[in-house]
């Protein structure tokens, strides 16, 4: 494998120029939906782009390269961590180097995002802007950074960004040509589904550090203060199941009961089908929250 050199030292000022400036101006940015309005197909392909972009985080980066949770070929891989990279949540290895460590130290010194330990703010988006923020830690993603496509993904994270932006806008002139009956162009369905979308898939994951961390149900005996929170289970796609997840992190699912909707779980589940993921590891039967479903398709769940 090439060796991966180490980035310089970040400053205050870098990450305020990876972040902080880009974090505001793409919610100013937002107001930009008083002058293109709205239409119900602009929201119904924000929904559809928001799950796509959400599955690429709490499927690919998290769930599959953080936890190996289940395995799929390279192809399906890099697919999803493109994904993921559209969430605008930086790189894969950056973002599984951090989330590996966060495990480590969860709610305790050294955990960069943990309400406990800091306060609220920090933890949801405030600890982006520090420069303890902008390392990679390569040697925590060793077994990532021996795919180049993963290691130019995170050296080029814009580029996901950039065409997810541009295929918005173009998507939207071509329905609103082919099909004018949808009320929308360009400027909407950008605006909308990029960036109206981006500032949503951001505050649904944060939250997972911050208020899932402070407010919810802790059924299960963690020594971090882990929550379950069905809001954030519904809006992350099943990442709100946070206390089971941190009871058992290399579970492919996250939802321990049959109340507990965990949408990122059933793409898996679908992409298994498919023959493009297998080897889910399930939650063991210890951990299950209730009567466990005996139907054949939950076996493996």
């Amino acid at each position: 494998m090439t060796a991966v050199a180490p980035r310089p030292a970040a400053t205050r000022r870098t990450r305020h120029l990876k972040f902080t400036m880009p974090f505001v101006l793409v919610h100013v940015s937002c107001l930009l939906v008083f002058f293109v309005g709205v239409s119900w197909f602009a929201l119904a392909f924000s929904a559809l782009v928001y799950m796509v972009r959400g599955v690429g985080i709490t499927g690919f980066y998290h769930r599959k390269l953080s936890h190996h949770a289940f395995k799929t070929s390279r192809t399906v891989q890099f697919i999803g961590a493109w994904c993921g990279t559209m969430a605008a949540q930086g790189g894969p290895l950056w973002w599984v180097a951090h989330h590996r460590r966060h495990h480590h130290t969860s709610d305790l010194e050294g955990d960069l995002h943990s309400p406990t330990v800091h306060n609220l703010r920090t933890a949801h988006y405030g600890w982006l802007m520090e420069p303890s923020a902008d390392p990679t830690h390569l040697d925590d993603v060793q077994d990532l950074a021996k795919y180049p496509e993963l290691r130019w993904l995170d050296n080029n994270a814009a580029v996901p960004l950039l065409a997810l932006a541009v295929s918005t806008w173009l998507a939207g002139i071509l329905f609103g040509r082919v099909m004018p009956w949808t009320n929308t162009d360009g400027p909407q369905l950008m605006v909308w589904s990029f960036l109206i979308g981006t500032v949503a898939i951001w505050h649904a994951t944060f939250a997972i550090n911050s208020f899932c961390h402070r407010f919810g149900k802790h059924p299960h005996d963690t020594a971090d203060a882990s929550t379950n929170n069905w809001l954030f289970g519904i809006l992350a796609l099943g990442e709100g199941w946070h206390n089971n997840h941190h009871t058992f992190p290399g579970s492919a699912r996250q939802g321990y009961s049959r109340a507990q909707v965990d949408f990122t779980h059933g793409v898996i589940r679908m992409l298994e089908r498919l023959k493009l993921a297998g080897d889910l590891h399930p939650v063991p039967d210890r951990l299950w929250l209730g009567k466990r479903p005996q139907r054949a398709a939950w076996k493996r769940v």
